[in-house]
């Protein structure tokens, strides 16, 4: 089956799956799509799992700027593939938290240079960058990611700067980094304590 064919029956089981409620409701708060399905997150990871990550899909799937292509899109795209070039272009075409947050969580801790990705988009000024940024060191760190000292001395200092001024998702990103970012630390500190008293 070639891409154009996968896009047509992706499509398809959008419209199959529709909900028109979510759907109408998430127009009125102004999603900035030129068409949403209201599909729940459940079913578009059914979905994606119907098709195997294809670099050219995910980004005919991005490029089609639909809520739902966009989040398969980032559930598609296969993370060796996933340059720190390409991640840029993405990142300054976020227009939601929710893709924000798909893409912190379901593709940017599998890239290559996933962590200086995500310090470089936290140091932006592009709000959406910046959400995905913390999202994915908070990732990161819950998954055990070997992160440098002076990574997450900046990710404070960061955090300290913004937290002030920033939207409410923009601090709940800011939040869960430093909260995993403090379970990494006592854990490590645990490690270091038992390789200094070994039994």
């Amino acid at each position: 089956m070639n891409t154009e064919q996968e896009i047509l029956n992706i499509k398809k089981d959008l419209r199959a799956s529709m909900n028109g409620i979510l759907s109408a409701r998430m127009r009125e708060v102004g999603f900035p799509y030129k068409l949403v399905f209201g599909v729940e997150l459940t079913r578009l990871q059914d979905i994606a799992s119907e098709y195997t990550p294809d670099r050219q899909l995910a980004q005919k799937l991005w490029n089609e700027n639909i809520r739902e292509t966009r989040l398969l899109a980032c559930m598609l795209m296969p993370a060796e593939e996933f340059t720190h070039d390409l991640a840029d272009i993405w990142g300054d075409e976020i227009s939601t938290v929710e893709v924000a947050q798909i893409m912190a969580t379901h593709l940017m801790p599998r890239m290559r240079a996933a962590c200086s990705t995500a310090f470089e988009w936290i140091a932006s000024e592009n709000t959406m960058k910046q959400i995905c940024g913390f999202l994915c060191v908070a990732r990161l760190l819950q998954q055990g990611a070997q992160v440098e000292t002076r990574s997450l001395s900046e990710l404070e200092n960061h955090a300290q700067a913004l937290m002030g001024d920033a939207s409410p998702s923009l601090k709940k990103a800011i939040s869960a980094a430093l909260t995993w970012k403090e379970e990494y630390e006592k854990g490590r500190k645990k490690q270091e304590e038992k390789s200094s008293n070994p039994k």
